[in-house]
Parts: C-alpha cells; sequence; structure tokens
C-alpha cells in the first residue's frame, strides 16, 4: 500500500468510527470485551454470553469482513444471533479489561489502538477514542494487571508499544515505545526485519514475552506499573531455531512453563519458566504437524487448557488444530491428535468461558488459494483427554480473525 492510500485509508476509518460512535451513542447502544486470559468471565453467570469477532476489511488484507461483528450466544443451544456490525477497519486483535466494560482493538496496517465501550443491556459496542501504539500493523494487544496500560505488538514497525487505559475507558497518548534490535533470520522474505508478533503477560503479570518471528527470539520486558515504561528483562531474550519465525506464546496457568508455536517452522516449542527471573529456558521442540503430512503449513494460534492438561496449536495448511498432552512431572508435550478444521486457514481460535467449546476462526491474509472459507467453526472439548468433535455448527462471519467473549 502507498503513503498516499494509507492515509486516505486512515482518514476513511477516522470517519466511520467516528460516524459509528455517534449513530450507536444516539441510539443508546453500547458495548463489549476482548483478550484471551486477560478478563475471561466466570462460568455459570446468569448473564449473558456475547461473542465479538473482529475481521480483516480491506483488499490488502484479502478480507471482507465489514468490522466489528457482536452475537448473543444462545446457551442451551449454542446458536449464534447476530446482533451488531460495527464498521471499523482491520480490527485484528480484541482484547477486554477486567470488569468486562470496554472493549479494545489494534488494527491490520495502521498504527493505531482502539477503544469501545459495553453497553450492559445489550452487548452493544460504542467507539470511544483511538490513540498511537507507534508503530504499523500492530496485531496484538494486551492489558497489564492493574488494568492502566495497554501492551501492543506492532509488527510491521518492529516495536513494542504502551498506551495508558483512563479511568472512563478511553486511551491516553502512548507512555512508551521500545523497537527491538537484532539479526533477522534465514527467510529472506518473512525475516527481513524484526516482526513481534505477540505481547502476553506471564502469569504473575511481572514479566511480557513478545515473540519476534524476524529475529527468532522471545523478548522478555518489565513494564514499571506507575510510569508505563518497558525495562528488557536480564537477559532480554532467548533464541529459538534458526527459521523457526516464533509466533504466539502461552504459560501454562499452574505451572512454570510456556509454549511457543513457531510459525515459519510449524512447531511447538516447551520452555521452563523463571518466574523469580522472567528467563526462558527451551526444553522440547515438536512438529505442530502430523509426520504423515508433506505440505506447507504456518503454526498462528496457541493455547493452554485452563485445566493444564492439554496444549492446542493451529495449523494454516495442514488446517487443523493440533492437540498436545502435557506431562504432569515435567511439562513437555505429547502429540496425541488433531482435528481439521473443516475450512481453509484458522489463524485464531479461542475457548468459550466455561472452556467447553473451542471456536476455530478461518480466515488468513494469504496462506490459502481462497483466502479464507469466511467461517467459526465450534468443536466440543472432552474434558478427560483434551479431544476435539465438531459440535455441528458453523457460524459464518466474513473473514473472522479474533474472536473474544463476555458475559453483560
Amino acid at each position: 500500500m502507498d503513503k498516499a492510500s494509507t492515509a486516505a485509508d486512515k482518514r476513511i476509518d477516522r470517519r466511520i468510527v467516528l460516524k459509528a460512535g455517534a449513530a450507536l451513542a444516539a441510539a443508546g447502544a453500547a458495548v463489549l470485551r476482548g483478550g484471551q486470559a486477560e478478563a475471561q468471565p466466570q462460568a455459570g453467570s446468569a448473564s449473558a454470553l456475547f461473542a465479538y469477532v473482529g475481521a480483516f476489511t480491506t483488499p490488502e488484507r484479502k478480507g471482507h469482513g465489514g468490522g466489528i461483528n457482536v452475537y448473543r450466544v444462545d446457551p442451551a443451544s449454542g446458536a449464534w444471533t447476530h446482533e451488531q456490525l460495527l464498521e471499523i477497519v482491520n480490527p485484528s486483535f480484541l482484547t477486554l479489561d477486567r470488569a468486562q466494560r470496554f472493549l479494545y482493538s489494534v488494527h491490520a496496517d495502521v498504527d493505531e489502538v482502539s477503544a469501545y465501550a459495553i453497553d450492559k443491556q445489550d452487548g452493544h459496542i460504542t467507539a470511544l477514542n483511538r490513540q498511537s501504539c507507534g508503530g504499523k500493523n500492530a496485531v496484538h494487544v494486551s492489558i497489564d494487571p492493574t488494568g492502566r496500560w495497554i501492551v501492543t505488538a506492532n509488527y510491521s514497525a518492529g516495536s513494542v508499544g504502551v498506551v495508558p487505559i483512563e479511568k472512563d475507558g478511553t486511551l491516553g497518548p502512548r507512555s512508551d515505545l521500545v523497537n527491538l534490535t537484532g539479526e533477522p533470520g534465514p527467510d529472506g522474505k518473512r525475516q527481513a526485519s524484526s516482526h513481534p508478533h505477540n505481547a502476553v503477560f506471564d502469569p504473575s503479570g511481572r514479566f511480557i514475552a513478545v515473540p519476534d518471528l524476524g529475529f527468532d527470539r522471545v523478548f522478555v520486558f518489565r513494564l514499571d506499573a506507575a510510569s508505563g515504561k518497558l525495562t528488557p528483562n536480564d537477559p532480554p531474550f532467548v533464541a529459538t531455531r534458526a527459521g523457526a519465525g516464533p509466533r504466539h506464546i502461552a504459560f501454562h496457568p499452574k505451572m512454570p512453563l510456556a509454549y511457543v508455536i513457531n510459525e515459519l517452522g510449524s512447531s511447538v516449542a516447551t520452555y521452563r519458566f523463571d518466574a523469580q527471573r522472567g528467563t526462558l529456558h527451551p526444553i522440547q521442540i515438536l512438529p505442530s504437524t502430523p509426520a504423515s503430512f508433506t505440505g506447507d503449513n504456518h503454526g498462528a494460534e496457541i493455547a493452554v487448557a485452563p485445566s493444564g492438561r492439554v496444549v492446542y496449536a493451529s495449523n494454516r495448511g495442514h488446517d487443523s488444530i493440533a492437540i498436545f498432552a502435557v506431562d504432569r512431572r515435567d511439562g513437555t508435550l505429547t502429540p496425541v491428535g488433531s482435528a481439521p478444521t473443516q475450512a481453509k486457514s484458522p489463524r485464531f481460535f479461542a475457548f468459550d468461558p466455561a472452556a467447553k467449546i473451542l471456536y476455530a476462526a478461518n480466515a488468513d491474509e494469504g496462506f490459502s488459494e481462497e483466502q479464507n472459507t469466511d467461517t467459526i467453526v465450534p468443536f466440543r472439548i472432552d474434558q478427560a483427554n483434551g479431544m476435539l468433535t465438531p459440535t455441528g455448527q458453523v457460524i459464518k462471519t466474513n473473514s473472522p480473525c479474533t474472536i473474544v467473549f463476555a458475559r453483560v
């Protein structure tokens, strides 16, 4: 995309935000939620369950989603009913504050993070404001344990940004920006420069792990909760296998372990995590696809079941969710199967709040002939062994690339 087109898209994007926000405010609407581990609601609540789905919207992303879609989820049947579309450009990753009063999004190909209010009556969202996150194409957003700071992984810029959250849920001017340094990996096309793809707090909230696909490193930072400033850990990173292209990281909820999905290497690495020093030590690496698969593949998402007994990872190419059993003694993984996602390129997946259903979002920019098949496919999770079985439902939605759930 040239500079003129980018500037024009930003102007259009801002007009859409303001127009949508004003219209929804006048109608008395407002609304909801976002991230993965940060703000999962309590299971068993009597309140209504809503799903918020971000999508790619621009031709550059081969996207044709309209923006952020809001769905009501029926607790008995599991059916999704569409409630709202808030038109916004490329809301590529969403997260919620802990109280689930506000939803936050980053946007592919621009350098902004946006805030939305959640209406506790109907789950709708209203645009609040936007701030620069300091780098083009932010792809992930996390909120610190105090609820005061947003941390973004700025993929194209090779940086990590920090933006404050005000008491009213709006965003303040950026408080910090750190450019990542290192040596490019061996893939001249995908690893020519730094490409942070994830910024995740460890369970204690003291450290932030940032997998860098371009530099084959997982960086670790500390965040000063008073100033919103980032400090590199000592040591500041752990190196991965050359050409692995680390993409996302997931911490074990009970053991001192972390798991990384390597996008370019199509592998899952297990790390021992020192919760006092913030260091990562690799102890295992396994393919994310079966030995019988010989085609092209790119790893995408990774998550640990709340029980801590299973790790899931998504494959674009093999088009599956890989399932690994976690050894209860040392945390290493054993492949136990995979579930076809019944569509192309599962860029993202998420658990429902009760962790009984896994939802695979099949949409990606350029890893399949069709780009995507515009579906979210639910799988029932066997609570005994973690295996996945399709529920038989298919949710049609354009270019889905992120899902969050909230009870309102």
